[in-house]
């Protein structure tokens, strides 16, 4: 029994991924805490220098109250803005860190999301070269045709197909119609898997797709045309001419030997 397509081969090994350098925090945020941090350091360092000139001043007496409540102000100003100086350092610093630390997780997944697409893609396409049909068999679409060599009956003809692990093919689009039609270029008349073999008139697919599109011969079926002699004509055949009339299904005796068309899909 021919094998619908070669084993996959054991997965290929796959490149590491590539090493990226680790990104700092976002520049835009660096430089304003920078900013923050520098101004507050400069005002600090103004109001201290305001502070010891005041404090080195001797005014008269007269003044000392009103220079010693200046001091006093200005100290307890330098005061808080140096706790505020050294908490916004901190703060800096902790911003800084978090900042580092989620650029370096975004460049992580970054990078792991493109090794996963680049292994994607090649486990993709030696997936599609794998899908080859097996010799003798022609491949449309997601499926592998074969026409028989021999003639026989519609049942000999689906057992030949089951026993390659296939069956007879149910035709389900234009695009394969079209394709079946033009299979060879010599006419020949072939089964396929359409049969009204349970109910009288019911045609049905053996794979039990619906029969949404038919491609019968003008007058076709006709049950033998009411000839009894010829038998109930159970069964559909394709009859292939390699043109463009793609309304060529007819109905037959399903003992009449033709020969038929395998059909299996890529799994």
């Amino acid at each position: 029994m021919d094998d619908m397509y070669a084993n996959v081969e054991n997965d290929k090994s796959v490149d590491p991924r590539p090493s990226t350098n680790q990104t700092g925090p976002r520049s835009s945020e660096r430089r304003f805490h920078g900013a923050v941090v520098l101004c507050l350091g400069l005002l600090s360092v103004f109001l201290l220098a305001g502070l010891i000139g005041l404090g080195v001043h001797c005014p008269r007496s007269s003044e000392r109250r009103f220079h010693g409540a200046v001091v006093l102000c200005l100290g307890l100003l330098s005061v808080f803005l140096l706790a505020g100086l050294i908490g916004l350092g901190f703060h800096y610093y902790d911003t800084v860190q978090r900042l580092q630390a989620s650029d370096y997780k975004l460049s992580s997944l970054t990078e792991e999301r493109d090794w996963l697409n680049a292994n994607l893609t090649a486990m993709t396409k030696e997936l599609n070269r794998k899908k080859t049909c097996p010799a003798g068999w022609r491949k449309f679409s997601c499926a592998c045709y074969l026409l028989s060599a021999e003639n026989g009956s519609w049942e000999k003809g689906r057992d030949d197909c089951r026993q390659r692990g296939a069956d007879l093919v149910a035709i389900e689009s234009f695009g394969e119609q079209k394709f079946l039609s033009n299979f060879t270029k010599k006419e020949t008349h072939a089964w396929i898997g359409l049969t009204d073999e349970a109910e009288e008139g019911t045609w049905k697919w053996i794979n039990e797709a619906p029969l949404s599109l038919q491609y019968w011969r003008e007058t076709q079926p006709d049950n033998g045309g009411g000839h009894s002699h010829l038998g109930k004509e159970n069964c559909a055949h394709i009859i292939i001419t390699g043109g463009t009339n793609y309304q060529n299904w007819n109905d037959l005796l399903c003992s009449t030997g033709l020969r038929w068309i395998c059909e299996k899909h890529h799994q």
